[in-house]
């Protein structure tokens, strides 16, 4: 029997376990904004939340308080303590229940790597492995092991993880006071939860705490100091300071053997500023059934992810917190139409001054029923130039220019730009497409329109700084894929959504779009008001918002500039506080010329209203040619004469302007009120509509002014002022009054119109 037991004994041996063979793959990822401020620890791939560390990471004070409390005979016995379980077992016979346990620190390890029921076979197989493991192992590697998968409460395991979750410490850092009550937890993790239990931890810390002065380890004094400290728990946010959202979706796509303590992209204090943001816009709009809002910043050279807000709080189950914005797939509403036209250019299909038709219009569907697209105010604008059409969001030219593009070779460049969840085939989408047909995330959204803002050059967004970016599949953070085409058509697209007087006919010209610097900006809302978006660029970055509700449940009237334009807003004139943007270049290999606003062409001398266009150099030849045809001379009277497709429109029109006098200042207007700031002198562009090329007269307060005759610019100056044009026997004239004061939201060289 004895030359048995010993064989029994000796056969662990041959079949050891090593510490490379449980070496701990997946673990929590420690983040760090780009200055080095501490985002927090988030969950590893399976979902525990585990930092593993080496044994000289981990204060003394924390090794020895669990070893008081589980094994304080781990040093001086291997897999199994004969004395522990010689004196279990005389005091269960002794009290008929158990007294004392002998479970040492290699079985509770067996335990946790083959977790069974508490059977008579299943101590077996832990006693079996347990002599595996103390064959393969040494007392200091089998003690990491364990202390980096002590349960610690809800899905936190090990002591780094704890540590910082806990107490925003390093399990290196842990005072006497701190590594008794982490030394207690794994007794019990849910009776002795701190934030659920702290009174029932506290009587199991005093116990720890007792065991290793018994043991030696501290004095009394130090026991009974460690006790009366008052031990202050991190906020019940699973260690997490600031980004939830952005942490988990980032730990999700590392390997697992990156290192894990990571500096990111994100800006820690322009996070927390959005995150407050977030929640006001909702507080705000919680009146028409607002619950939820997103937002991302980037910079659009590097493609840095600087501000990631998933929701107003992933913490709160109330209203779907813990849903993603920023990834989850909405209908885009009007927000992808800048691409179409963009294509458009690119292929010839449309030039910028191409008049579109706003008006009634029906497409067969194979299949269904006849497709009318209307446009969000349910009116006609009738003949609109492109410019008009992409800045007022109208849906019916929209999916005219669609037509002739053709839904394939949209929905490709779509795809080319980062549109990766419009996956299926064209007829899916069908013309609604460039409405919102399709589902896109913010974040796609967002690096879409960096793509314009670096007019077409198209990269990967980036979340980590540094050789962090060879820890993962994303992180390759800016990486360029080439020029999708050329500079020019992109450039334009940036000019015409940077045009607040474009688009004033829908959101008016102090809409929350308007910027005291050049932004490209575009709003979306998907139907029955489900989701509102609102994206735009500077020079430097790029912002997208949304506000909707994640159950899907539509908003009361609340469009894109009315949701998503306001916080969009706010982080725009956070993020150039400091910093004064630079103009949009000029489109390359264009020139500008005059051209009737109604027609898009360059004028008789009969069209009432004028405003000048980019023109492809190619196409200087075809302006002086094509000249205006819907203003005509009949009898001395000038009269308005558009093609045939727009006379049912034209029917229900009751003013349609044609001025007889055809002279008048647009800007300023009479009785306006503008302010300056005498430190910065401010220049305002004057807006003149004639019908004609014939020069002009200008006067001010009575006096003859010259400024430049193609753009007439008034410096600014405190006073009250009459401006006057005056062409041949026709006059037009403005009062206006200019105060002197600090403009609050503008900067220097900003025009305040």
């Amino acid at each position: 029997m004895g030359a048995i037991a010993v064989g029994v004994r000796l056969v662990p041996y041959f079949v050891p376990i090593r510490a490379r063979d449980i070496a701990q793959t997946d673990q929590a990822f420690t983040f760090y904004d780009r200055h080095g401020r501490r985002l927090g620890t988030v969950l590893s791939e399976d979902q525990e939340q585990t930092s593993v560390v080496d044994l000289v990471e981990i204060s003394p004070y924390f090794q020895q308080a669990i070893l008081a409390a589980e094994d304080k005979n781990f040093y001086n016995h291997g897999a199994l303590d004969l004395k522990a379980i010689a004196r279990a077992i005389q005091q269960a016979a002794k009290h008929k229940k158990i007294v004392s346990g002998a479970s040492t620190v290699t079985m509770q390890l067996a335990r946790m790597l083959e977790p069974n029921e508490r059977t008579l076979p299943a101590k077996v197989q832990e006693i079996w492995l347990s002599w595996r493991l103390a064959a393969g192992m040494d007392h200091a590697e089998i003690l990491t092991a364990y202390i980096n998968r002590l349960p610690m409460g809800g899905n936190i395991y090990g002591v780094e993880a704890a540590a910082q979750i806990y107490f925003g410490v390093a399990a290196a850092d842990l005072s006497i006071a701190q590594a008794a009550i982490l030394a207690s937890l794994p007794n019990n993790p849910v009776y002795l939860n701190p934030y659920n239990y702290e009174q029932n931890l506290k009587v199991r810390q005093r116990y720890v705490l007792d065991r290793m002065v018994v043991d030696g380890y501290i004095s009394q004094t130090q026991a009974d100091q460690a006790f009366a400290e008052k031990t202050a728990f991190q906020p019940r946010n699973q260690g997490i300071e600031a980004a939830p959202h952005f942490l988990f979706w980032l730990a999700e796509q590392l390997d697992t053997r990156a290192n894990p303590t990571l500096k990111t992209t994100l800006d820690r204090e322009l996070q927390e500023f959005v995150a407050g943001q977030v929640q006001q816009t909702v507080l705000n709009l919680a009146q028409n059934n607002v619950t939820q809002a997103a937002a991302i910043a980037l910079d659009n050279e590097t493609g840095e992810i600087l501000a990631y807000v998933g929701s107003t709080d992933y913490f709160q189950t109330k209203n779907l917190g813990q849903n993603d914005g920023v990834q989850a797939l909405r209908q885009p509403g009007s927000t992808l139409k800048p691409f179409l036209y963009q294509l458009a250019l690119e292929q010839n299909v449309i030039r910028p001054n191409t008049v579109l038709a706003d008006i009634p219009t029906y497409y067969a569907i194979p299949g269904a029923k006849l497709y009318e697209p209307t446009d969000y105010n349910e009116t006609f604008m009738g003949p609109v130039r492109v410019r008009l059409a992409l800045a007022n969001s109208l849906n019916i030219p929209a999916v005219r220019v669609l037509e002739k593009v053709g839904v394939a070779n949209f929905l490709q460049r779509l795809r080319d730009i980062g549109f990766e969840h419009l996956k299926e085939d064209p007829d899916y989408y069908g013309l609604g497409l460039t409405l919102g047909s399709g589902e896109v995330s913010l974040l796609e959204l967002a690096n879409a329109y960096r793509t314009m803002a670096n007019q077409g050059e198209y990269g990967d967004v980036a979340s980590l700084l540094g050789d962090n970016k060879s820890s993962g599949s994303l992180i390759k953070g800016g990486d360029r894929r080439g020029d999708l085409s050329s500079v020019t058509s992109w450039q334009i697209i940036t000019q015409m959504l940077n045009d607040k007087h474009a688009r004033a006919t829908a959101f008016g010209v102090d809409s929350a779009l308007n910027l005291p610097f050049p932004a490209a900006v575009k709003t979306g809302t998907s139907s029955n008001y489900r989701d509102t978006w609102t994206v735009g660029f500077s020079e430097k970055y790029t912002v997208a918002t949304w506000v909707g509700n994640f159950d899907g449940s539509p908003m009361n009237q609340v469009s894109g500039v009315a949701g998503a334009a306001p916080l969009w807003r706010e982080i725009m004139l956070k993020l150039h506080k400091n910093d004064e943007p630079q103009d949009f270049a000029p489109p390359e290999n264009t020139v500008e010329r005059p051209i009737c606003t109604l027609s898009g062409k360059k004028s008789r001398g009969l069209c009432p209203s004028i405003v000048r266009e980019y023109f492809y150099t190619e196409d200087l030849s075809r302006y002086e040619t094509e000249l205006d045809d819907f203003y005509q001379e009949i009898n001395g009277e000038i009269r308005l004469n558009l093609p045939p497709e727009y006379s049912d429109w034209l029917a229900t029109q009751t003013e349609i302007d044609v001025p007889q006098g055809g002279l008048r200042i647009l800007f300023p207007n009479d009785g306006d009120r503008l302010l300056t700031d005498p430190k910065h002198p401010t220049q305002i562009a004057i807006q003149l509509q004639t019908i004609n090329d014939k020069p002009v007269q200008w006067f001010l307060n009575d006096q003859p002014w010259q400024p430049d005759a193609t753009n007439p610019k008034l410096a600014l100056q405190p006073g009250r002022w009459t401006l006057k044009v005056q062409q041949g026997d026709r006059q037009h004239q403005v009062n206006f009054i200019v105060e002197a004061g600090e403009l609050t939201e503008s900067k220097r060289g900003f025009s305040v119109n």
